[in-house]
């Protein structure tokens, strides 16, 4: 079992613990609860930019120790990939947060968040990607203008 796996396993636990207790607890102490999950959720993720920011300085030192002229890209297909898997995890308790505060609207305001911050990420990632073609190019077979 990696750390990740390790980690992932936690937040599962913790996640259990939280809707356990409201359970036991009631509607009373679901605000409590709900911040208290999601402060340790918001403590995994700044640790894992603060990982990820001390490692690219690292590498941004040793480039810049080597004498070369830029560092690599940074935006692997692993780290897209991790970004979607994350996503899709943090939107099983936000999809349950959404639904128990207001239902089908509370469900619908949660997926608008969670495919915002996917198409912000990919527009980041594909510079090019939300453009359509550009006018006055000609097309491989030089037979299409405007």
């Amino acid at each position: 079992m990696t750390a990740t796996d390790a980690r992932d396993t936690e937040l599962k636990k913790e996640l259990a613990a939280s809707l356990q207790a409201r359970r036991e607890l009631g509607e009373e102490y679901e605000s409590a609860l709900v911040d208290s999950f999601l402060e340790k959720v918001d403590q995994r993720i700044d640790g894992a930019v603060e990982r990820r920011l001390r490692r690219q300085f690292a590498e941004q030192e040793m480039t810049a120790a080597r004498g070369a002229r830029s560092p690599k890209p940074t935006d692997s297909f692993g780290e897209r990939f991790g970004f979607g898997i994350v996503s899709l995890v943090l939107a099983v308790p936000l999809s349950a947060i959404g639904v128990g505060a207001a239902h089908l609207p509370g469900l619908i305001v949660s997926w608008f968040g969670i495919v915002g911050v996917n198409v912000v990420q990919a527009a980041r990632t594909n510079p090019g990607l939300f453009r359509g073609p550009r006018r006055g190019r000609a097309r491989d077979d030089d037979t299409w203008r405007d």
